[in-house]
């Protein structure tokens, strides 16, 4: 198993800085990473090596991801939306996938393509404080399935190597948990703990898995990123320059550089001084290399 650089130094990469930064995405074809501004509707798309940026605003999201076929496909509010280029200019053309009934206080949060390219999205109680939110997982026909109900606040997922444990996590629960997962039916069972964090620092947020099957979990206001082993024991802690990481994904050549992104979201202006980089999407070479299915193109079932 690949050892943690322990000297790891996140750096930031171009100048967008979000109020609320989640879902970093890598697109290897396009050298590319998509991440998204919650709190201001935006679609950022970050190419490599410049680290220019370009946005979108697409209204609500909070995921996005690669769509086979063409297209991106953004979750937000509670809608599952393609977004394909018009043919000319800067338009978007836009099309709502699949959708669940609104309801008040309720919103969809992060979301996950699983190695077969299988959507899952997770919905969350805004007020991070009634268990009203689920987690579905888009079937044919555009139906998105209750797989999980009792969310609180519906984040990181990630699946192992083989594709046969799911992982996940509810923030306010404060542990990740695994699910056994059949990769050809998309059939999540045996749900329990993977990893107790009631005694960290932070809240567990966006997760992603490495080659080594390990599990990374950004942890919002702990400043750090943990690395813990299949067996769920804490193999490394990286910290980083802010104290709200939202998620992190594996990018660049051979999945080798750690993209993290982080918000500013209610942090005081003596924090806000304290952490200039707060909001910036940031990068690190920690040493592990990510899984190529982490880049899987999100697959829309008919």
């Amino acid at each position: 198993m690949a050892s943690v650089r322990a000297a790891t130094v996140a750096e930031p990469v171009g100048d967008v800085t979000a109020v609320l930064g989640e879902g970093p995405y890598w697109v290897p074809e396009d050298d590319c990473l998509l991440w998204v501004d919650i709190h201001r509707g935006r679609l950022h798309r970050t190419y490599f090596p410049s680290g220019e940026t370009a946005t979108i605003d697409f209204g609500p999201v909070s995921a996005a991801f690669p769509a086979v076929g063409g297209g991106i496909l953004t979750a937000g509010g509670s809608q599952l939306a393609l977004h394909v280029p018009a043919e000319r200019g800067e338009r978007w053309a836009t099309r709502v996938i699949a959708e669940v009934p609104p309801r008040e206080g309720i919103r969809f949060n992060d979301a996950g393509v699983d190695p077969a390219g299988r959507v899952w999205v997770g919905s969350m109680h805004t007020e991070e404080s009634e268990p009203l939110g689920e987690l579905y997982r888009l079937d044919a026909g555009g139906t998105l399935t209750t797989i999980v109900k009792g969310v609180t606040v519906s984040n990181g997922l990630g699946w192992s190597p083989d594709g046969t444990q799911m992982y996940y996590a509810d923030s306010p629960m404060r542990r990740i948990d695994m699910f056994d997962y059949d990769p050809a039916t998309g059939e999540a069972f045996k749900r329990r703990v993977f990893v107790d964090l009631s005694a960290a620092d932070g809240v567990p947020d966006g997760l992603t898995v490495d080659a080594d099957g390990c599990v990374w979990v950004a942890f919002w206001g702990g400043g750090v990123l943990r690395r813990f082993a299949p067996d769920g024991t804490q193999d490394a802690v990286l910290p980083v320059p802010v104290s709200q990481p939202t998620s992190c994904a594996f990018g660049g050549p051979g999945l080798t550089d750690l993209y993290v992104t982080t918000a500013s979201v209610g942090l005081s202006e003596a924090e806000l001084k304290a952490q200039p980089l707060a909001g910036r999407l940031l990068r690190l070479r920690p040493g592990p290399v990510g899984l190529p299915s982490t880049t899987t193109y999100a697959t829309l079932p008919v």
